[in-house]
């Protein structure tokens, strides 16, 4: 058994891990946003007729095939943004169709379809803010993210920037190795960077620096901590009170009086609440919804009173609650509705963490 342990290596993350991750998770919400909306507006078309029906799993299937191919043989670094998108892709085609694989009846509009495609996004989330961790730092590790990144000298792609990072690394797996081997192996790796005949490309920015420098002027020109508080604070309060809509048709007085039992009987109609354990979820999620209203509305206040650190510390609360919790039951009533207000959740969810961490990371308590 040891020795069957001791052939396999340790894995080691590779350099750009969470970028491929990113990239899956994008193409995952974009395959399934496109592919709903398309079946909507074309009335749900299908492909084939008689005996055969070519559902969107299969293409899906196919993606995720290619997606798993292609990084056995083909060896450049660029193959591994291309399988993060078809898998992507591949994946949401998938579970696209996951009403069908849970019902005996093959039911495509299922509701239960929603929160489990929600709930396999937001683990799929929570893998990326893993990966996205800083590594352990090893020689051996440094070793295989400097071996990687030699495609560049092979491509002679490589510019005086990555030469820097790559001599780094190296300097750091030779004063720092275990293994002597690796260490003279890392110091003879440094002496061919240094060599004068090594081709260096000129520097150019990529797609992402050059949004990430657009960002920066915008940031620097507009986003003042007074206009992102105002900001922040209208949209808490805008979600506040769309969280606690349903919360205002149970009351017995007022504009919305007497809605909620209408609201209930649609949703039985539809068979969403045919009994009373839908029906104490339903009264679940109007809880719910009201106290996360009641979080955001509270930001808002304090926000707008200067009580930033507090404000934006419920904010995180209210936003991550519905995020996590309110929104799986949200999208089994609602269904792919939601995805709309689950999206704006998360933009403003991200303005918190910029408010926090540009305005008030120095900031005395």
């Amino acid at each position: 058994m040891h020795r069957f342990t001791s052939r396999i290596r340790r894995p080691v993350k590779r350099q750009g891990a969470e970028q491929y991750i990113l990239l899956t998770l994008l193409s995952f919400a974009a395959s399934v946003i496109l592919t709903r909306l398309f079946l909507e507006l074309t009335g749900y078309p299908q492909l084939g007729g008689g005996t055969f029906h070519i559902a969107h799993v299969l293409w899906g299937g196919l993606l995720l095939f290619a997606a798993a191919l292609m990084p056995l043989f083909i060896a450049n670094r660029w193959v591994y943004t291309l399988g993060a998108l078809l898998a992507g892709a591949g994946v949401g085609l998938f579970i696209d169709e996951v009403g069908k694989f849970i019902t005996q009846n093959n039911d495509y509009f299922f509701p239960l379809a929603a929160p489990i495609i929600y709930a396999f996004f937001l683990l799929t989330v929570l893998l990326y803010l893993r990966v996205r961790r800083p590594p352990s730092r090893s020689g051996r590790a440094e070793l295989y993210r400097a071996f990687d990144a030699m495609e560049e000298v092979l491509e002679h792609d490589l510019d005086p920037q990555e030469r820097q990072e790559l001599e780094e690394r190296l300097r750091y797996v030779r004063d720092h190795s275990d293994h002597p081997d690796l260490a003279l192996l890392a110091g003879h790796l440094l002496d061919f960077l240094t060599v004068e005949s090594l081709s260096l490309a000129e520097p150019r920015p990529s797609f992402i620096n050059r949004l990430e420098n657009r960002w920066q002027a915008f940031q620097k020109r507009w986003l003042t901590r007074r206009r992102t508080r105002v900001f922040l604070a209208s949209g808490l309060l805008g979600m506040s009170f769309l969280a606690m809509a349903n919360m205002l048709q149970a009351l017995p007085y007022g504009p919305f009086a007497g809605s909620l039992p209408h609201l209930i009987e649609e949703l039985y109609l539809q068979g969403l609440v045919q009994s009373t354990f839908g029906l104490n979820w339903f009264l679940a999620r109007i809880a719910l919804e009201t106290s996360v209203g009641l979080i955001l509305l509270a930001a808002s206040i304090l926000l707008i009173a200067g009580k930033d650190r507090l404000g934006c510390g419920l904010s995180y609360i209210g936003l991550l609650l519905s995020l996590t919790t309110v929104n799986l039951l949200v999208f089994y009533f609602d269904q792919f509705s939601t995805i709309l207000i689950a999206s704006v959740q998360f933009v403003f969810f991200l303005a918190t963490a910029y408010y926090h961490q540009t305005f008030l990371q120095d900031s005395a308590l």
